[in-house]
């Protein structure tokens, strides 16, 4: 071997179609798989593999190899040494240049793909991923819309990211030495798609022989996200034949600005809004492709596909007319024995509104129409929820209701996804229901049928609904900028953990309460302080382990009056006028602080245990001796200030003004509640239909705070982000990182589109800076 561990290497890179499945060992699961699929005939993006073998002779050959397995070689329960190690495994990677003649087959490569002048995702592929007995999937990173310029960086980031916190973590836990786990990369043509979307080749819930096909205009983001409505196709295998097309008003698209390569969204031009997306004929084609891939892998696929359409040749350069791509398969997880056999029973009722099955199991009850947040207090024990779209603040709500039904969305929408995980028979797209049905009519939802129908079925004859979250492919880009997940309930933190989020921004504390559906003063008069306190540990604890040694932020209570007063023991609650801007957050809890206590000491528990990445947050905050005083109480609960990372919301104008005295007072961390801050900094109602037109997070007042804040606490070295649902918005990240944001943290299904975009931010910035 050279001194640039290059001469027995003799294959540093391997196409697509010269790789076996098992070829793994060389070029990792990934790549293996593209390969078996471009073997088999199916139609993927071009593309090649730097193998494994390059990665192995560049740390022995250039001489790092030693001090890199020394550095990664850690204690795993040690967070402060996991983020040293990832570091230090980073500056190695990063600063150790790539031998000559691995960059010149590597670039060799990329020109030939589409004579050098494509786009393309570089995408991580370990050896050990999917192994029977561990999988390290979506572990390593991804990177998307990459030009020759960047390749060869991207590509030694993806060697790095095999040392991420998350993976040294992991590889201890499941007893494997660094030493012999190897990264291989994936290069392959991005697809500027026209159409896109996904496809199961059974249901993916009950099994049966059905192909669904979900499509819409543009990239498949918008239909994985649960933006967009879908449209919904449904073949009949036996029969060969469509048995159902369901045409969505299809308002948002995604699509690749041509010149940047960046994902922008954009309304769909009207004469397309309600326009079928797939045709008869590509249907059979993405038919065939689906029994195909079944046939080779031997069961139930789930298909990520593309379509480019148009006249001659895409906007690549390369894709021609009509092609249609597979970009990813992987097997149905979600189809339950039982399910097939859970909605046998049927509704004789007349049918009212037909959507989308999107959770299987038949309930019955009355109809709770919500259009607007302040009005789910409506909604009790077996109520049917009945909404445009849920959103991560309807989840307690969600969580009392037997069955819920919206107007938009497909079957990977926060809807279906929050109801299987709820155990909820649930209905998407239905289009009209808000419209259609009546608050208090007696209806019974079929979640595997798509059917409402008039009137109710005994209880005997409602099912209970199958958990069937459908597992995430993640990608997740390395970005200086922490991206983190916001979570609403506890049991969906392993999903929100598979998301690669770098944390989590916001755990809320009061979900864990209100699913109890009584106040803390009627849980501790029935069930004892220690059992209450043991409920809010419980919950904790379940994301934390998760997440761990990743940071989880809880926020201390903040159910505002009417919430609680819906619960037992709420008879006592004040009646508020408005009381978002009442009797809530940090007020309650220190006019309070006998129950106050109650939840500190569940912190003073956590941390007991072990669990040193938790943080604590306190919520609705007005200026520092708000902060003073919870600090004090927190000290008194026997959580050490000095000692654990804590800090607060900034939803008030008075806090972003106080900022500086806060940091005096000692906080670690400052983190935007983006809606509470717009409504107050533009005394507007987000729920007031009269005004609602002018609620805007971006609006300069509110983006002026914003950046003030940021400013601040960099002086003082206090840690910021956002846990508001605008930072899940492109131009609010934009934003954000540009003024020097510590973290964003998004809802689940956002989580990669906002690191993409972190991505994008920061590339550009850099690229400012050199110019």
């Amino acid at each position: 071997m050279t001194a640039d561990g290059t001469d027995s290497l003799e294959e540093p890179v391997l196409w697509l179609d010269e790789i076996r499945s098992d070829d793994i060992g060389l070029v990792g699961g990934k790549g293996a798989s593209l390969g078996e699929m471009t073997d088999a005939g199916l139609p993927v993006p071009p593309g090649f593999v730097v193998t494994a073998g390059t990665y192995r002779a560049f740390i022995e050959g250039t001489g790092i190899d030693e001090e890199l397995f020394d550095a990664v070689d850690v204690d795993s329960d040690d967070s402060e040494a996991l983020a040293v190690a990832e570091e230090r495994a980073k500056e190695l990677i990063l600063g150790t240049e790539m031998p000559e003649d691995v960059r010149e087959d590597i670039l060799a490569a990329y020109d030939d793909l589409d004579d050098g002048e494509a786009f393309v995702a570089v995408r991580s592929s370990a050896t050990a991923e999917d192994l029977p007995s561990a999988s390290f999937a979506g572990q390593q990173d991804t990177y998307l819309n990459i030009t020759r310029e960047g390749l060869i960086d991207r590509i030694k980031h993806c060697w790095a990211s095999l040392f991420t916190q998350r993976a040294i973590y992991y590889r201890n836990e499941q007893g494997f030495d660094h030493d012999i786990v190897d990264i291989a990369v994936v290069v392959q043509r991005m697809v500027a798609a026209d159409k896109s979307g996904v496809m199961f080749t059974s249901h993916p819930s009950s099994g049966e022989p059905k192909i669904i096909v979900e499509a819409a205009w543009g990239l498949g983001e918008a239909v994985v996200s649960g933006s967009v409505s879908p449209d919904n196709y449904v073949i009949d295998r036996e029969a060969d034949k469509v048995i159902e097309a369901t045409v969505a008003d299809k308002k948002v698209m995604m699509l690749k600005d041509e010149e940047t390569g960046e994902t922008v969204e954009r309304a769909v031009p009207e004469d397309k809004r309600n326009a079928r997306v797939l045709d008869d004929d590509e249907l059979d084609r993405l038919a065939e492709l689906g029994e195909r891939a079944e046939a080779h892998y031997g069961e139930p696929q789930d298909v990520e596909w593309a379509i480019v359409e148009g006249d001659g040749r895409s906007s690549d350069g390369r894709t021609h007319s009509g092609d249609v791509f597979m970009l990813q398969s992987r097997p149905i997880t979600t189809i339950s024995e039982d399910a097939a056999s859970e909605s046998d029973e049927e509704a004789d009722g007349d049918l009212l509104v037909q959507g989308l099955g999107a959770s299987p199991g038949i309930a019955s009850g009355p109809v709770r129409t919500v259009g607007k947040l302040d009005q789910l207090d409506k909604v009790g024990e077996g109520d049917i929820i009945v909404t445009e779209m849920t959103t991560p603040d309807m989840v307690p709500a969600m969580k009392r209701a037997s069955g819920i039904i919206t107007d938009e969305g497909g079957m990977t929408s926060h809807a279906a996804i929050v109801a299987r995980e709820l155990g909820a028979p649930a209905i998407v797209g239905a289009g009209t229901a808000t419209e259609q049905l009546e608050d208090g009519q007696l209806v019974t939802i079929d979640g595997e049928k798509g059917s409402v129908t008039e009137g109710t079925v005994a209880p005997d004859e409602q099912t209970d609904a199958v958990e069937t979250v459908r597992p995430e492919n993640p990608v997740k880009p390395m970005t200086a900028t922490e991206v983190k997940v916001n979570v609403s309930i506890p049991e969906a933190g392993e999903r929100a953990a598979a998301t690669g989020a770098d944390g989590v921004g916001l755990l809320r504390m009061e979900h864990m309460i209100l699913s109890t559906n009584k106040t803390p003063e009627r849980y501790i008069e029935d069930h004892g302080e220690d059992a209450y306190v043991e409920e809010i540990v419980d919950g904790v604890r379940g994301v934390a382990d998760e997440f761990y040694p990743r940071p989880v932020r809880v926020r201390t209570l903040d159910a505002p009056t009417d919430e609680f007063r819906q619960m037992e023991g709420g008879e006592s609650e004040p009646h508020e006028h408005n009381p978002m801007l009442g009797y809530r957050g940090i007020r309650r809890s220190l006019d309070r602080p006998e129950f106050f206590k109650h939840e500190l000491e569940a912190f003073r528990r956590l941390f007991e245990m072990g669990y040193d990445n938790v943080e604590v947050m306190f919520p609705l905050v007005n200026d520092a001796e708000d902060v003073v005083r919870a600090r004090n109480l927190m000290a008194e609960a026997g959580v050490d200030p000095e000692k654990r990372s804590w800090g607060v919301m900034v939803e008030t104008p008075s806090a972003a003004l106080s900022i500086e005295e806060m940091a005096e007072a000692g906080i670690d961390f400052a983190s935007f509640g983006t809606n509470d801050l717009t409504q107050y900094t533009l005394a507007v109602d987000r729920n007031n239909e009269h005004v609602a037109d002018r609620f805007d997070e971006l609006h300069p007042s509110v983006l002026r705070l914003i950046g003030d804040t940021i400013e601040t606490c960099r002086e003082y070295d206090v840690a910021t982000s956002i846990c508001g649902q605008a930072g899940s918005k492109p131009e609010m990240v934009r934003f954000l990182v540009n003024e020097g944001v510590s973290s964003i943290s998004a809802n689940i299904d956002a989580v990669r589109d906002v690191q993409h975009e972190v991505k994008r931010k920061e590339q550009k910035l850099l690229l400012d800076s050199i110019r």
